[in-house]
């Protein structure tokens, strides 16, 4: 069952997170294409294309914590610092991704459809800043959840 659970878990990751991780990374250079040439549609649609691909995989991706848990659970390992730091870090990373980086793709998806004038309301840099951070926080986990400190496995 552990290998199952194991298995389910890393997958998950895999394949949730990392679309999660790519497309935030590349939405605010296609935010800044869509902005600089707002004549060519294929920018507007390569924006929300990102933005979808964000908000379905972060959808996808409660699985990851959810496999981790049972994981964890039948490992017997659930009060193991190294996994209460990934599981602290894991939600600050749905709290970012949740509040910061699909609202912020909303609002630029909505002004950039309504072809307003005026500043973003989220700046790509701003954007960038949240994704690098998400990323950032999802690469704390994989670390810890491979070097495990403190286990027979790890460093």
């Amino acid at each position: 069952m552990n290998a199952f659970l194991l298995s389910a878990h890393v997958l998950a990751a895999v394949i949730a997170v990392g679309p999660v991780t790519v497309a935030a990374s590349m939405f605010p250079a296609a935010v800044r294409h869509a902005v600089a040439t707002p004549e060519d549609g294929r920018n507007l649609a390569t924006v929300r294309m990102l933005h979808r691909i964000c908000r379905v995989y972060a959808v996808v991706g409660v699985a990851v914590p959810v496999f981790g848990f049972a994981t964890a659970k039948n490992m017997h390992v659930l009060g193991d610092t190294w996994l209460i730091v990934s599981m602290a870090l894991t939600a600050v990373a749905a709290v970012v991704l949740g509040a910061l980086v699909l609202p912020g793709q909303g609002a630029v998806v909505a002004r950039l459809e309504g072809g307003g004038a005026g500043p973003l309301s989220a700046p790509p840099a701003r954007l960038a800043l949240y994704a690098g951070l998400f990323n950032l926080l999802w690469a704390a986990v994989t670390v810890l959840m491979i070097v495990r400190p403190g286990s027979t496995t790890g460093v």
